[in-house]
């Protein structure tokens, strides 16, 4: 295997890794047990009944409905006090755990892995390799012990191709990959309040934009279909790019370095990058998301801050503070002293996850 130095912030990988090695027994006890219950708690008796007068049917009525629909009237009614132009109704939402599940694993990652499979027949080195052993088998204590070896492996098989090369990758993969234990599409996860908030948003002339600590490239494959978000607006972390021409064509091509983290406090630095204007409504779901919600928060004029709690073992996860992924501690202190809206997946959810298609 080439010796590739990942020289871009260790700490995005090491964060995906740890959350990997936590989860991967985790994920497959969970795929042992999964009951057709849990399947189907998102069917007759879980979708909300669509209402013409009602552009949130998949909320229940409660304080965290109420804040929202009362800040949209607020902001967009000419004459009230908190009234902002259409140019100043900048929305921005996290992803994993935000917009879509995040749970065994983040999904991105699970795509990354499968790439060093996918990659495994051009480098027949990696039979004798004990990272990619330790991948094939989802041995945590493996994975732990081989973490610089594992990065490696992530670098090489998804590196090296051009964007479109990637793009077209993702895509597919997308196509066919199945959650573990939900057992539906990646895409069909995406979840339905969500759907209609942005779809809400955008009726009284927001424009909303995902901020994710995913990468751009990942996200830009499907987001404009699942969520109506085009790929201009879509800010994530990102690798470095490089021009080249191959076979006297010019082509994008991926390297193994990072570019920019946009996770945590990186959160608003991609916002001021990409947008250039400071967000009104802000929602998260974990400790990745505070500095951008303390942002969006932060001085005069209307602000929106929200976060999701994932409280709904029957319908889809249960964790907080505790969990190796989409952790929710600092954040949900910081919610308490600020005031911040945070949304119950159990009680202000109507239901989760849009009808399975038949």
């Amino acid at each position: 295997m080439p010796s590739i130095r990942w020289s871009g912030n260790p700490k995005y990988w090491s964060v995906y890794l740890r959350a990997m090695l936590a989860a991967a027994l985790l994920s497959l006890t969970l795929a042992a047990c999964t009951t057709d219950a849990q399947r189907d708690a998102n069917g007759a008796n879980g979708t909300a009944t669509a209402s013409a007068a009602d552009p949130l049917p998949s909320w229940r009525d409660g304080p965290a409905k109420q804040a929202i629909e009362r800040f949209v009237a607020e902001v967009t009614q000419q004459g009230s006090p908190a009234y902002l132009p259409p140019d100043a109704r900048i929305a921005v939402f996290d992803n994993d755990g935000t917009l879509w599940s995040e749970q065994p694993v983040y999904f991105q990652l699970a795509f990354m892995f499968d790439q060093v499979k996918a990659a495994a027949p051009r480098h027949p080195e990696w039979q004798n390799n004990p990272a990619y052993k330790a991948l094939l088998a989802r041995d945590p204590v493996a994975l732990a012990k081989y973490q610089k070896q594992v990065e490696q492996l992530l670098a090489v098989a998804n590196s090296g191709m051009t964007v479109d090369e990637y793009d077209t990758t993702i895509r597919a993969w997308l196509k066919s990959a199945r959650h573990p234990t939900l057992h539906r599409p990646y895409t069909e996860l995406v979840y339905q309040p969500q759907l209609e908030l942005l779809a809400y948003l955008r009726a009284h002339g927001f424009r909303t934009f995902i901020v994710s600590g995913g990468t751009i490239e990942f996200m830009r494959a499907w987001a404009q279909q699942a969520y109506g978000i085009p790929p201009e607006q879509v800010i994530g972390s990102s690798q470095l790019v490089q021009y080249q021409l191959r076979d006297g064509q010019p082509a994008l091509v991926r390297m193994p370095k990072m570019d920019f983290v946009d996770d945590g406090p990186g959160k608003p630095v991609g916002i001021y990058r990409r947008i250039g204007r400071k967000p009104v409504l802000a929602f998260g779901n974990s400790d990745g998301d505070l500095q951008m919600l303390q942002y969006t928060s932060a001085g005069p004029g209307p602000h929106l801050a929200l976060l999701l709690h994932h409280d709904d073992a029957q319908r889809e996860f249960a964790y907080d503070r505790a969990s190796k992924i989409g952790k929710l501690d600092k954040a949900w202190d910081q919610a308490r002293v600020e005031g911040w809206t945070v949304v119950s997946m159990k009680d202000d959810w109507q239901s989760v996850f849009p009808p399975s298609p038949q």
